[in-house]
Protein backbone atom coordinates (compact mmCIF):
# COMPACT_ATOMS: atom_id res chain seq x y z
CA UNK A 1 0.00 0.00 0.00
CA UNK A 2 1.21 3.26 -0.85
CA UNK A 3 1.22 6.45 1.85
CA UNK A 4 2.50 9.19 -0.21
CA UNK A 5 1.10 12.14 0.71
CA UNK A 6 -0.77 14.39 -1.83
CA UNK A 7 -1.64 18.48 -0.88
CA UNK A 8 -4.47 19.51 -1.83
CA UNK A 9 -3.24 21.50 -4.82
CA UNK A 10 -2.15 18.90 -6.45
CA UNK A 11 -5.78 16.93 -6.19
CA UNK A 12 -7.44 20.14 -7.51
CA UNK A 13 -4.54 20.77 -10.13
CA UNK A 14 -5.65 16.81 -11.48
CA UNK A 15 -9.27 17.91 -11.40
CA UNK A 16 -9.20 20.95 -13.65
CA UNK A 17 -11.30 21.20 -16.33
CA UNK A 18 -13.48 18.07 -14.75
CA UNK A 19 -16.45 17.93 -13.33
CA UNK A 20 -16.47 18.59 -9.60
CA UNK A 21 -18.58 18.30 -6.31
CA UNK A 22 -18.18 21.31 -4.00
CA UNK A 23 -19.61 21.25 -0.72
CA UNK A 24 -20.61 23.99 1.15
CA UNK A 25 -20.76 25.26 4.75
CA UNK A 26 -24.59 25.43 5.33
CA UNK A 27 -25.40 22.32 3.45
CA UNK A 28 -25.21 23.02 -0.34
CA UNK A 29 -23.61 21.14 -2.89
CA UNK A 30 -22.64 22.68 -6.47
CA UNK A 31 -21.45 20.61 -9.61
CA UNK A 32 -19.03 22.06 -12.23
CA UNK A 33 -16.86 22.23 -14.48
CA UNK A 34 -13.19 23.20 -12.18
CA UNK A 35 -11.32 26.24 -14.68
CA UNK A 36 -9.21 27.25 -11.91
CA UNK A 37 -8.61 27.89 -8.34
CA UNK A 38 -6.06 29.60 -5.98
CA UNK A 39 -4.45 29.04 -2.29
CA UNK A 40 -7.04 30.30 -0.51
CA UNK A 41 -9.31 27.64 -2.35
CA UNK A 42 -11.26 30.24 -4.30
CA UNK A 43 -12.68 28.12 -6.68
CA UNK A 44 -14.15 28.96 -10.78
CA UNK A 45 -16.54 26.68 -11.85
CA UNK A 46 -18.57 26.44 -15.38
CA UNK A 47 -21.66 25.17 -16.11
CA UNK A 48 -22.54 24.65 -12.35
CA UNK A 49 -25.81 23.61 -10.83
CA UNK A 50 -26.86 23.45 -7.45
CA UNK A 51 -28.20 20.13 -6.43
CA UNK A 52 -29.72 18.18 -3.40
CA UNK A 53 -28.89 14.92 -1.82
CA UNK A 54 -30.03 12.98 -4.60
CA UNK A 55 -28.04 14.44 -7.26
CA UNK A 56 -31.11 16.30 -8.63
CA UNK A 57 -30.68 19.48 -10.26
CA UNK A 58 -32.67 22.42 -8.32
CA UNK A 59 -30.91 25.85 -10.07
CA UNK A 60 -28.66 26.58 -12.80
CA UNK A 61 -26.15 28.50 -11.81
CA UNK A 62 -23.57 29.00 -14.47
CA UNK A 63 -20.22 30.44 -14.70
CA UNK A 64 -19.21 30.95 -10.76
CA UNK A 65 -16.98 32.17 -8.11
CA UNK A 66 -16.85 30.12 -4.88
CA UNK A 67 -15.01 31.38 -1.80
CA UNK A 68 -12.90 29.69 -0.32
CA UNK A 69 -13.57 29.81 3.43
CA UNK A 70 -17.31 28.32 2.04
CA UNK A 71 -16.39 25.25 1.39
CA UNK A 72 -16.10 22.48 2.92
CA UNK A 73 -15.27 19.27 0.54
CA UNK A 74 -14.42 19.17 -3.13
CA UNK A 75 -14.78 16.10 -4.95
CA UNK A 76 -14.79 14.10 -8.26
CA UNK A 77 -18.42 14.25 -9.64
CA UNK A 78 -19.39 10.43 -11.10
CA UNK A 79 -21.21 11.86 -13.70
Amino acid sequence: MDNEIVSGSEVLSEALGNIVLVKLKGGRTIRGTLKCFDQHLNLVLEESIEINEDGKELKKLGQIIVRGDNVVLVSPSKL
